[in-house]
Parts: C-alpha cells; structure tokens; sequence
C-alpha cells in the first residue's frame, strides 16, 4: 500500500544532542596548517555521520532477448525529502516526493569483511533483503570507485557494484523491518529509461544515477541509441571510446 502523506507526531529536536540518535552531528572548531608551516584562522565545520558511513550500491540488471538492458528500482517513501513541503525554498519544489525510485543499497557492515569481497558481500545481502535476490557475492562487479554524497557536510562513501540477474525473479523482500520501507515496491525499467528520468529529475536520487551511468559503460552500453558498442556499424566502432579505451571483446554478450 503506497504512503499518501506524512504526519509528524513528536519534533524532539530541542531536547536531543547532537551525538544521539541514526545520524550523529559533530560541531567541530578547525584550522588548517599548510605547507609552510604557517595557521589558518579558526572556523566552525559540522559533520553528519551515520553508522559506518559507507554503503554499497547494488545495481541489478538483464540483458533481454531484445538486447535491451533493464534494470530493478525500488520505489518508496524518503521522509526527509518528503518533508521538504512544509520549508520554504528560493526554488521551490515543483513536486512532493511522496515516493522516489531508487537502486538497492545498504550500509556495510563489519561481518561483510574487508576490501573488494566486504563490497561484494554487502550488495548480495542488501539484494536478498530489499529485492528478494539469492546471488553470490562472487557475481558482483565493482563499478569503479568510491564517490562521496555530500562532502561539504558528511562523510559518507559511496561503492557501487553490478549483478545480472533475471528480474522476474525478485519479489517480495523483509527490508531492514523499518516503517519507513513497508510501502516500497520493486520496479523495472529499460537503463536508457531510467537514466532519462534521472536528469529530468523524475529520479532525483544521485546514487541511482551514478550506479545507472557506470552500469552503461561497464557494458558499453549506449542508452541514446539502445544499443551495445559492438553493434554498432564497423565504422563507427573503430571510432568509439569508452573513456579512451577500446570496446571490449565480447561486451554485451549477457555477463
């Protein structure tokens, strides 16, 4: 059942600390020492922390018959941004985001290990439990490195890897058993979809655009076109690059 609207029922800002609750709030004083030896002047900074601040970004996709490349969403509620209705901006909200589409994602955890393999394992976990996936931690690939959402403000990291499966297979999931997650949905859609919903801000989440974007070019996928770089006429292949580097053999065969 999708969420219609939110009510707040308690603010309990004004009694709370900053180092209580999910999110933690450090008010630090800083200075910076540069190369010379000499000081800054002082200056406040405040960090949002989260526990273990990174996660992992698992994007599911499968290559049809069709050779198009689709991809698993979950749609749902995000209070925070649902709750941005009751501010006032200098922009203001064309929409209420009483829901947005996002790839499955999770916090790492200290069982999931360490290195590759603890990003490995987290996205076949977050899999299992948000889209209802049994995949090995083996069949991930990692997509590049690491990105950071908001470094002016927390220091949470970013990882992305990529599994294909058959989406017709995901279904019904436990989530991480919060209110906030009871109404989500699993939703599928072709990559060069998604990727146009993504800046045309009906996506507004930039997770899922960064793990879509290097989903394509980890399968040298052309979501303008529809098509891989190795159907392209000879020609043009000869002329493409994938950030200087030649399409490879066999890209897009369904790995």
């Amino acid at each position: 059942m999708r969420v219609a609207s939110v009510e707040i029922v308690e603010d309990r800002t004004p009694e709370s600390r900053c180092d209580e609750g999910f999110l933690k709030i450090s008010r630090l004083i800083l200075r910076n020492r540069h190369e010379d030896g000499s000081l800054s002047e002082a200056y406040p900074c405040d960090i949002v922390s989260r526990p273990g601040s990174d996660a992992v970004v698992a994007v599911l996709y499968e290559i049809g018959p069709d050779r198009k490349v689709r991809v698993l969403l979950r749609e749902g509620l995000r209070a925070p941004i649902y709750l941005r209705r009751l501010r006032k901006f200098v922009h203001p909200d064309a929409r209420t985001y009483t829901a947005i589409h996002e790839l499955v994602a999770g916090l790492l955890e200290k069982k999931d290990g360490e290195g590759e393999d603890a990003l490995r394992n987290r996205a076949a976990a977050e899999s299992a439990e948000e889209a209802g996936l049994e995949i090995e931690a083996g069949r991930f690939a990692i997509l590049g490195g690491e990105t950071f959402a908001s470094p002016g403000t927390s220091d949470e990291k970013l990882f992305y890897a990529a599994a294909a499966v058959r989406l017709d297979d995901a279904g019904d999931a436990p989530g991480d058993g919060s209110v906030m997650e009871q109404a989500a949905r699993l939703v599928r859609m072709e990559l060069g979809e998604a990727i146009a919903l993504c800046r045309q801000g009906m996506i507004p989440d930039m997770k899922t655009e960064i793990g879509l974007l290097r989903l394509a070019d980890h399968l040298d996928y052309l979501p303008q076109l529809g098509c891989f770089a190795t159907d392209l006429p000879e020609e043009i292949r000869r002329r493409y690059r994938r950030r200087g580097i030649e399409p490879r053999p066999g890209a897009g065969e369904g790995r």
